[in-house]
């Protein structure tokens, strides 16, 4: 492992990062543990909910994760009355996903909070700093992977 000059690190940031993070999920998080759900289901849940219809091949690639990770949350979420799979209209071996009105209200629950969160923090910042804060959170995300909002690991 190479020597990292600890100087080099910006840590002011990286707290900053953890802490908003951890902030911006604990609402989320509390309503899922109501249901036994976690951020795992909250990401499905959010992402079928925006692009309904995707197919499950389009939501492994946006997670980045494989179908092996993915198959127990998509199949509680199913179970459970929040999302329908759908064979696909040209290719019945294709798999579409559809939030149920119950998943609708669900991902609109979780996301209220954090949409609340991003008024409040932005509501101080002028136009310019507010694109600056779009900018970076997309700098900070992988930039060959830029057509895909969010690339995170599922718990």
């Amino acid at each position: 492992m190479p020597v990292v000059d600890d100087k080099a690190i910006d840590f002011e940031t990286i707290e900053l990062l953890f802490f908003a993070y951890r902030d911006f999920i604990a609402d989320p998080d509390a309503i899922l543990a109501k249901i036994g759900f976690g951020r795992a289901h909250h990401r499905v849940v959010y992402f079928v909910s925006r692009r309904p219809g995707m197919t499950v091949a389009d939501l492994l690639g946006i997670l980045q994760i494989t179908k092996q990770s993915l198959a127990r949350v998509l199949r509680e979420l199913i179970d459970s009355g929040y999302i329908r799979q759908m064979a696909g209209p040209a290719d019945r071996r294709q798999r579409r996903l559809y939030p149920t009105l119950a998943g609708r209200e669900l991902a609109l629950a979780l996301s209220d909070p954090q949409s609340r969160r991003i008024a409040k923090a932005m509501d101080s910042l002028n136009p310019d700093m507010r694109d600056g804060v779009r900018q970076f959170l997309k700098a900070m995300s992988d930039s060959e992977k830029a057509a895909t909002p969010v690339d995170v690991e599922i718990d």
